[in-house]
């Protein structure tokens, strides 16, 4: 119970400092990775994905755990593609946000649905978050492996604190982490 009340502490209070492009430079794997790193909105909606991930395999088909990942993962390459190539999409950065509040409304909601459900929320929501990618960063492929490396990581931290606050108390805790999740987006949301 320490745990999710860490957690939820954690999620309110940084949200305020949301700062989702942070000027680093764009030549490198490394600046790469840092860009989901010290994005708030773009870190805890891939935070998210792999907590609902870790939620919908410990309480149904053990293979969402991986493929709602990969599913974000694949899109989100897709996305930064199209961003890449100059194309626009108005939307892009309140979809961002809308995944972070989405995705947190969802694990709250422990919901059981079929596994093309989460898949194909993830990936639209990927879209997004690899179109903004695309559109900020050069054409390096150093640099989008950077980005796809710390989304893949941080799916893997998400799985890891949805694995453990199902194993605590398994819909309390995802449920106060995902209502954790839900209102910090609306926090970046708001600033």
């Amino acid at each position: 119970m320490r745990f999710i009340a860490l957690a939820t502490a954690v999620l309110a209070f940084t949200a305020s400092a949301a700062q989702a492009h942070t000027g680093h430079p764009l030549d490198s794997a490394g600046s790469g990775a840092m860009h989901p790193l010290t994005g708030l909105d773009h870190l805890l909606a891939m935070l998210g994905v792999g907590i609902w991930a870790a939620h919908i395999g410990a309480t149904g088909d053990r293979r969402a755990t991986w493929l709602v990942p990969a599913s974000f993962v694949v899109v989100m390459a897709l996305g930064a593609a199209v961003g890449l190539s100059g194309a626009t999409l108005p939307l892009a950065e309140a979809g961002i946000i809308g995944s972070v509040v989405l995705i947190g409304l969802l694990i709250a909601a422990t919901s059981r649905l079929p596994l093309w459900a989460p898949m194909s929320v993830v990936a639209l929501f990927a879209f997004c978050h690899g179109f903004a990618h695309g559109a900020e960063m050069p054409s390096s492929l150093a640099y989008g492996a950077g980005v796809l490396a710390a989304t893949i990581a941080l799916h893997g931290v998400g799985i890891a604190i949805g694995l453990l606050a199902c194993r605590l108390s398994c819909r309390l805790g995802v449920r106060i982490v995902g209502g954790a999740l839900a209102l910090a987006g609306i926090a970046l949301a708001a600033t």
